[in-house]
């Protein structure tokens, strides 16, 4: 009997892992499915996710508004599908900004030592003095309340994350024997950094990407909540569970679809993380 031949690629055996793992098969269906939901938003969403029904505000989950209405008559579903567009948008944006800052500042700091990983580490250092929402908070009161500010502030707060996973995977990597006899070959710093110590540090890299995109989506639910994420009346997470608030004893269904799919979403990438990390190195 002819035994099936074995995958060759390091990446095609951690994927096999990854998608026989219970809690990764879990967490890539509910980020797939999110995922369509929000690429495909205005095809989907019955209605107008601003549109009013006059006549039909807080109206409980019935045939015409499968998830009620809110106190303008909008409808939930609409909301919630547009608002996992907009957890999508922050999320992707925020966490490759904060990527590509912390994973550059992160080589530079392994790779050279000396004064650049001083200033590269005391600059996170003070970064990771403040907690990470607070840091958030405080930027986006500077920049001012809107999509990008949010994206852009949730960036900041993530790429000393990515800086300090980065600067060890480096130190670990740099004194290698092959990076060793790229040295003795002639090979530039930045030949070798990107092409020998980068592709070894993908590992703790892809993990720490699945649990940013997890903060960040928290991170941007956080600010809509308290006002300064994305404003009203554009339809978000955060938003729709800080409307909710005023109507949760008579109305909770307000508050239970935007909720729902925030935890649902956060631990689809947290159950994705751990199965990336058991794939990678198992």
């Amino acid at each position: 009997m002819t035994r099936a031949p074995k995958l060759q690629s390091p990446l095609l055996r951690a994927t096999a892992r990854v998608l026989h793992n219970p809690m990764g098969v879990f967490g890539a269906t509910v980020l797939t499915a999110l995922g369509v939901l929000a690429l495909a938003a205005p095809l989907i969403a019955p209605y107008d996710p601003l549109a009013q029904h006059a006549g039909s505000e807080l109206l409980p989950p019935n045939v015409q508004f499968w998830l009620g209405t809110d106190q303008f008559g909008r409808d939930e579903l609409s909301r919630a599908i547009f608002g996992a567009q907009v957890s999508f948008i922050v999320a992707i944006a925020a966490t490759g900004i904060g990527a590509v800052v912390g994973v550059l500042a992160g080589l530079l700091a392994g790779y050279a030592g000396g004064a650049a990983d001083t200033v590269v580490m005391r600059l996170c250092d003070v970064l990771f003095a403040f907690p990470a929402i607070l840091l958030g908070i405080g930027l986006v009161t500077v920049i001012g309340p809107a999509l990008s500010s949010t994206a852009i502030a949730i960036a900041i707060s993530q790429a000393p994350y990515y800086a300090r996973v980065m600067r060890g995977s480096v130190l670990t990597v740099r004194d290698q024997e092959f990076v060793v006899a790229a040295h003795s070959f002639g090979a530039g710093g930045i030949w070798i950094t990107l092409r020998h110590i980068l592709p070894n540090c993908m590992t703790a890299l892809l993990i720490q990407l699945s649990l940013s995109l997890g903060f960040s989506v928290l991170a941007e639910a956080g600010l809509s909540f308290i006002g300064l994420g994305v404003q009203p009346p554009a339809a978000s997470w955060g938003n729709m569970l800080s409307e909710s608030q005023r109507f949760v004893d008579s109305s909770p269904w307000l508050a239970l679809w935007p909720g729902l799919a925030i935890a649902l979403l956060v631990l689809g990438l947290n159950f994705l993380s751990d199965a990336i990390r058991d794939g990678l190195a198992p």
